[in-house]
């Protein structure tokens, strides 16, 4: 009897529905490749759905951020990464990876992505990890090791 209510329906709403809320692509983490959401431009009343104080809107940058990773690879920074790669060799799940793919059955390239998504987070970072690591091997079987 302590949970039981006799008048269901007599809650009232007080606050307003929510209204959409409109972002930038740099507030949103959930938007990568969608065209960004742009606000209607306003009309000058102060009610109605475009309500608002015309103003001349000014062009967002993208962020440093997001531009970082779009630009081609310079060989400067590629030659730091290939001198990392020979210091540091390849992780303990690269090297698994390595194994996996040598072995070059369908089943075994699925494995090592299956791998490389758990270690990575998402299923682009480990296609992207099981071409390199592809890329790795066949340079190993040039050199003849």
């Amino acid at each position: 009897q302590q949970g039981c209510r006799s008048h269901f329906g007599s809650r009232k709403r007080t606050s307003p529905p929510p209204q959409p809320v409109f972002r930038t692509p740099s507030q949103s983490k959930t938007m990568t490749r969608a065209a960004p959401l742009q606000k209607p431009a306003a009309s000058g009343l102060a009610a109605g759905l475009n309500k608002g104080f015309i103003v001349t809107r000014k062009p967002v940058r993208p962020k440093q951020s997001v531009l970082k990773y779009s630009k081609a690879k310079s060989t400067r920074q590629a030659l730091v990464q290939e001198v990392i790669r020979e210091v540091a060799g390849y992780a303990p799940y690269e090297r698994r990876m390595i194994e996996l793919i040598k072995i070059g059955s369908a089943s075994t390239f699925k494995r090592a992505l299956k791998l490389a998504k758990k270690r990575l987070g998402t299923h682009k970072r480990g296609k992207k990890k099981r071409e390199e690591m592809q890329e790795a091997v066949s340079v190993m079987r040039r050199k003849g090791h």
